[in-house]
């Protein structure tokens, strides 16, 4: 197994909230958990439709943050079908807040 599938499969293994943010909190540095929130942060906005200059005023990640973010956000699915899901579960009525 790759190194890259292995983490995804300890992400699947996890069963809760608390113990996601813990295995976020011992895998990443702080400085990596504000970069991958604010990473997540821009491309719930973008999905909101939001512009690129209340993303940076919100926000205040630079202009080539937020399109890195929008170019994965066009082009790959991650972001997409994370969000979706969240929104979902947001609307029947789970834990999940987007912003």
């Amino acid at each position: 197994m790759d190194n890259i599938k292995l983490l995804a499969e300890a992400f699947l293994s996890v069963s809760t909230e608390e113990e996601c943010l813990e295995l976020l909190r011992d895998i990443c540095t702080e400085k990596e958990l504000e970069e991958m929130t604010n990473r997540f942060t821009i491309a719930v906005m973008l999905h909101e439709h939001k512009t690129f200059v209340e993303i940076e005023k919100e926000t205040r990640s630079s202009s080539a943050t937020i399109s890195r973010v929008n170019r994965s956000l066009k082009l790959g699915n991650g972001y997409r079908q994370i969000i979706e899901k969240v929104v979902r579960r947001e609307k029947e009525g789970g834990n999940a807040k987007v912003l």
